[in-house]
């Protein structure tokens, strides 16, 4: 009898000690599945759908998406549909070299702290990090990048890997991406809204430019342009989306047929000779610089003799921005059109576009207290 009895007692023991296990251990691997709060029962991450992305990649992704990690220029995209609180692992700059220009990243700031770079294509050369990306546990990786590259990317890390076209500021491929990232993550319907804005705006821009002839407009000249690094005047935008959804007075209208930016002979710069300069923020202490070593070319500038050289943050930063540039295209096009742009306030504008992609109203002050503002340029 006493022999049964303790055998009895060690198997109740045991039993408990098993229970009290299963207890403790439960939480930990319910929060290693899911984010804290997502709702989203296991039964709902298991299940699967097979999407088509942008290079024709038939990839099987959850239902449901909670944990993202976004590559190349998704990290903005994302950003824009609301989706900021669902990224495990960030692609792009260091946190501490983020500024108020990488307004999508400096905006959410606070929110990815502490998250762990997983990729950067910073200075124009692309590189992820499999080990980093695996142990964030994502439900999907999210790129901008080419099928060979995405197929890399999911081999090494046995992750859904959706690639989105890059974007062309303004175009339609913009559209798509945003599209698709909204099918994805279950946010289609904020995609609408984020196309539909950027329409309105582009259309009520062309609108009140589209009939004033061009014998009524100044000539412009987008200088200090930011590709593959900061430039000094000598860097020229051509076909610059800014000036385009204005129908700007462009004096590289005709150069390229291709919207880009390159290096030009200070020689061509006078040869131009614009009404108005508009130079990247971020750039314009390169210029003085330029002021500094080349004072008589910039003396036979008209731009420069007549006080008519300003600034605007730069469209371009770690890939382009949205929001930016269509604050700049009504910025430049109060200054170019002031009777058509009587009724509209700068301010309210900017408020507007930086409240609806960003939710920070009053970004414009952000911008301006570190530099990156609105406003005439004193070169020297």
């Amino acid at each position: 009898m006493v022999i049964i009895t303790l055998n009895k007692l060690k198997k109740t023991l045991l039993l408990t000690i098993a229970i009290a296990l299963a207890v403790v251990m439960l939480p930990a691997c319910s929060a290693g599945s899911q984010p804290s709060g997502s709702g989203v029962s296991d039964a709902e991450q298991k299940q699967t759908r097979v999407i088509t992305d942008s290079q024709g990649r038939e990839v099987e992704i959850p239902v449901q998406v909670e944990r993202i990690v976004p590559l190349g220029n998704t990290p903005r995209m994302i950003a824009y549909l609301g989706l900021a609180e669902k990224v495990v692992g960030i692609g792009g700059m260091k946190a501490d070299q983020v500024t108020p220009l990488q307004a999508y990243a400096y905006a959410n700031k606070d929110v990815w702290a502490g998250l762990p770079l997983v990729g950067t294509d910073a200075a124009g050369a692309t590189d992820y990090y499999p080990e980093q990306i695996i142990s964030v546990q994502p439900d999907v990786i999210l790129c901008s990048y080419t099928k060979e590259l995405a197929d890399e990317i999911s081999s090494k890390t046995g992750i859904p890997v959706v690639a989105v076209p890059m974007g062309t500021l303004f175009e339609d491929d913009y559209k798509e991406a945003l599209r698709l990232l909204g099918d994805v993550c279950g946010t289609s319907d904020r995609a609408e809204e984020v196309i539909t804005f950027i329409d309105t705006c582009l259309a009520d821009l062309s609108a009140r430019t589209i009939d004033v002839p061009e014998s009524q407009k100044p000539s412009v000249l987008g200088a200090a342009a930011t590709f593959k690094g900061p430039h000094g005047i000598d860097g020229v935008y051509v076909n610059y989306p800014v000036f385009t959804a204005i129908h700007a007075r462009d004096v590289v209208n005709g150069v390229s047929e291709a919207e880009s930016a390159f290096i030009v002979d200070k020689e061509q710069i006078l040869g131009w000779n614009p009404d108005i300069i508009f130079l990247d923020a971020g750039n314009v202490n390169l210029v003085k610089d330029d002021v500094t070593s080349n004072p008589d070319f910039f003396a036979q500038l008209a731009a420069y003799k007549d006080g008519q050289i300003y600034q605007y943050p730069n469209s371009t930063s770690y890939y382009s921005n949205v929001e930016i540039p269509i604050v700049n295209s009504y910025y430049v096009a109060s200054l170019l059109y002031p009777e058509q742009f009587k009724d509209i306030s700068f301010e309210e504008k900017a408020s507007e576009v930086f409240g609806f992609f960003l939710d920070v109203p009053d970004y414009l002050n952000t911008l301006e207290a570190a530099g990156y503002g609105y406003g005439k340029v004193e070169l020297g």
